[in-house]
């Protein structure tokens, strides 16, 4: 059998492999720019209404026969002992004061409901909400201080609350970063703490009301 002998038709030319080498190396530098550039750009529109020191909450007053009263309206709504559950916006803050801690803080140095909007199926809570610099291994923090308004929401995890606006005095919030908030849903670190992940599933309805929220556990 004859055999194949392959024959060079030209000579050979080293440009080749290294343009394609550097064509590489120029797009993976390209990445890796406009990466740093967008998250620079991020970082400086966020400086643009963040503030350097948190706001300072007063402490939410709670008298024992309160809370006492508060937690028995909750242990019977999760045992099914009831199908509803109203929430005052007091309760709501108090809520903040009986709430575990999950491992990433307690919303008591970073919120207090103010008021709902009904119509939108929101609540507005005051905001001192802690977030990092671009330089996140000097330990620093800054925070957006102002109002955040969450639609309340029920999903397959139960109820929860979504950020969907954020105002800061005198300063514009931009979209992109009000749509980035509101992928960390205010109760999202309780889903898999029990009991409550429990209690909050059982929530298959839940309404903003003109005082607070209204859940129900049934249709």
């Amino acid at each position: 059998m004859a055999r194949v002998e392959k024959i060079p038709t030209a000579p050979f030319n080293p440009f080749y492999g290294c343009a394609i080498m550097v064509m590489a190396a120029l797009i993976f530098g390209g990445i890796i720019a406009w990466s740093a550039y967008s998250l620079f750009e991020q970082d400086k529109a966020i400086a643009a209404f963040a503030s350097d020191q948190p706001d300072k909450f007063a402490p939410i007053e709670l008298a024992p026969e309160a809370r006492a009263a508060l937690e028995k309206k909750l242990s019977d709504f999760a045992g099914s002992q009831t199908q509803e559950l109203s929430l005052s916006i007091a309760e709501l803050n108090a809520l903040l004061l009986i709430a575990p801690d999950t491992g990433y803080g307690v919303y008591t140095d970073m919120l207090r409901f103010q008021r709902t909007e009904p119509a939108a199926n929101r609540v507005v809570a005051r905001v001192s909400l802690p977030m990092n610099h671009i330089k996140f291994w000097e330990g620093r923090k800054r925070y957006l201080i102002g109002e955040v308004a969450y639609e309340v929401v029920v999903h397959d995890a139960g109820v929860d609350a979504k950020a969907v606006d954020a105002k800061v005095p005198g300063k514009t919030v931009p979209e992109g970063f009000i749509a980035g908030l509101g992928t960390w849903t205010l109760l999202g670190p309780y889903q898999k703490v029990e009991p409550v992940g429990s209690a909050l599933k059982k929530v298959k309805k839940a309404t903003v009301t003109a005082d607070g929220i209204l859940l129900k556990s049934g249709e």
